[in-house]
């Protein structure tokens, strides 16, 4: 099946938005899978679409991650982890630190993440984040996720968070970051997982590249008081229970101050900018197209692999997009073009995600037991990400 154009119009052969497109194969109740060609600017791609629909109350979204904020593990292991049906990879993230020598890449994701209702991640600084330039207005807090009334939005999640000690309220830079703010102090527990915390103290809040801090500081809290501190920020899994704390410059002046046995309390959360409805799942990317209209001065020049969610039907219909990675098809579209593709597929909003190698449509095949990767990964194999979006369906 072929997209007509890049205009709006749905591609051809496929039913009108909302209904279940011409030729999709189901997968499960309330999802459907389909691939067709696009002729892009470049030359033509080779799309993997789903659709779910979220009416359905046998089927949900949710949030695929190795168990850790900082891991990373191909989009099909994840989901054949958690019993999806289907997927995508999700998030961009820190993938390489080329420019700090001894430094570890953490592998953790750039945006805001919440997983069962839980948040397990905040979004580093704007200037921190890997990826494409974010088109003007949009943010490393921008997220796509799914509230407790089984709706799809788009919204943008912000960190709410404070240490309380004997001497008064320092606020909180970050939480689960790879990258804090400068001059801040950033919350680290079980959730991060076992890699170093020392990434978080390089770069600056507009320049990735930017030497790592010398004026760093770190306190372990336990039962609610200090129990550890060092010059240095640690590595290893933190263990239940536990918040370490990184300081860096003003931030690791103020931890200085904290003595072992004082008591500090720790707290944080995400707070939605539109929603009041709790977030079930979330996770970061950008926007590409919102209210049916693409955003202003999206980039019409770089074509490439692309991933991108977009919602309809009121939040309650979703399309996972993948872009094939093969040769043939490697052009792929800019991201001017996967906003007009979305709206072609009906979606009133859509939202960029990782590509290139990161680029990974998962599906199960009727009658398998698990899922098996539907696109041609741009790398010649799945590469391991953070997270993804996993579609969930029961019989």
């Amino acid at each position: 099946m072929a997209c007509a154009s890049l205009t709006g119009a749905a591609p051809a052969g496929a039913a009108p938005a909302g209904a279940a497109p011409a030729g999709a194969a189901q997968i499960a109740p309330g999802v459907t899978y389909e691939e067709f060609d696009i002729p892009a600017a470049k030359g033509v791609t080779h799309a993997h679409v789903l659709s779910v629909d979220l009416r359905d109350p046998r089927v949900r979204l949710g949030l695929l991650y190795p168990g850790a904020v900082a891991a990373r593990a191909p989009v099909s292991r994840l989901a054949g982890t958690q019993g999806a049906v289907a997927g995508v990879n999700g998030d961009f993230f820190n993938i390489t630190e080329t420019q700090h020598p001894g430094v570890e890449a953490t592998g953790a994701s750039v945006g805001p993440a919440i997983a069962h209702g839980r948040a397990l991640k905040g979004a580093v600084p704007d200037g921190q984040r890997f990826g494409p330039a974010l088109p003007p207005g949009t943010t490393t807090r921008d997220v796509l996720g799914v509230g407790i009334d089984r709706r799809a939005r788009l919204d943008r999640l912000s960190l709410d968070g404070s240490v309380r000690t004997r001497d008064g309220r320092l606020p909180l830079g970050g939480f689960n970051q790879y990258a804090l703010p400068a001059g801040s102090i950033g919350a680290f527990t079980s959730a991060w997982g076992g890699a170093s915390r020392m990434r978080a103290t390089c770069g600056t809040d507009t320049d990735r590249a930017a030497p790592c801090s010398t004026d760093t500081y770190e306190v372990t809290v336990r039962g609610g008081r200090v129990v550890a501190a060092s010059g240095t920020p640690g590595s290893g899994p933190v263990t239940s229970g536990t918040t370490v704390l990184v300081g860096r410059e003003e931030g690791a002046r103020r931890l200085r101050r904290l003595s072992p046995g004082e008591p500090v309390r720790v707290r944080h959360r995400l707070v939605a900018s539109a929603s009041r409805v709790p977030y079930r799942f979330a996770l970061g990317g950008y926007p590409v197209l919102a209210d049916g209209r693409p955003l202003p001065a999206l980039d019409d020049t770089v074509s490439a692999v692309r991933t991108a969610a977009g919602v309809a039907d009121g939040g309650r219909r979703v399309f996972l997009l993948a872009l094939d990675g093969s040769p043939a098809y490697r052009t792929g579209l800019t991201i001017a073009e996967v906003a007009s593709v979305m709206r072609g597929l009906g979606a009133v909003d859509a939202f960029s995600l990782d590509g290139g190698g990161s680029t990974t449509l998962v599906a199960r095949e009727p009658g398998a037991a698990g899922v098996s990767v539907r696109n041609s990964p741009s790398g010649g194999a799945e590469r391991p990400v953070p997270n993804g979006i996993g579609v969930f369906s029961s019989p």
